[in-house]
């Protein structure tokens, strides 16, 4: 379990961008380059805890991290993801959705995307 309970003890000096219900830090164990969280301002546990307000900006906020990912990264293409719940993999429980950079040959085959949450569930 992460020793951060929620994502508001981060110095706000990490932050990179924000909407008006979220801010942008870079994550601090990327899985690529220019790998980027979106965080909720109000403690949220989850997606499913977000209020239709903040869904709504959440689109915005997605769009603002793909624009800074690529004004310094060439991605080719992009995983969203959310953990929602221990058994998702969630460690810290307040909302951040991750915007996740993908290259060409950063795997073998990629095809089945986020499916690989579940080894042998992503090729079909």
């Amino acid at each position: 379990m992460s020793s951060i309970k929620n994502f508001l003890e981060l110095p706000t000096d990490k932050q990179i961008g924000e909407t008006q219900h979220f801010f942008l830090i870079r994550d601090g164990f990327p899985v690529s380059p220019g790998h980027t969280l979106i965080i909720s301002k109000a403690l949220r546990t989850d997606y499913f805890e977000l209020t239709p307000d903040e869904k709504a900006d959440l689109d915005n906020a997605i769009g603002l991290a793909r624009s800074l990912v690529e004004s310094e990264f060439a991605p080719d293409g992009y995983n969203i993801g959310m953990n929602c719940g221990e058994s998702a993999g969630q460690t810290v429980f307040h909302f951040h959705c991750h915007l996740i950079p993908r290259y060409i040959g950063d795997m073998e085959n990629p095809r089945g995307g986020v499916r690989h949450v579940i080894p042998s569930k992503g090729s079909y």
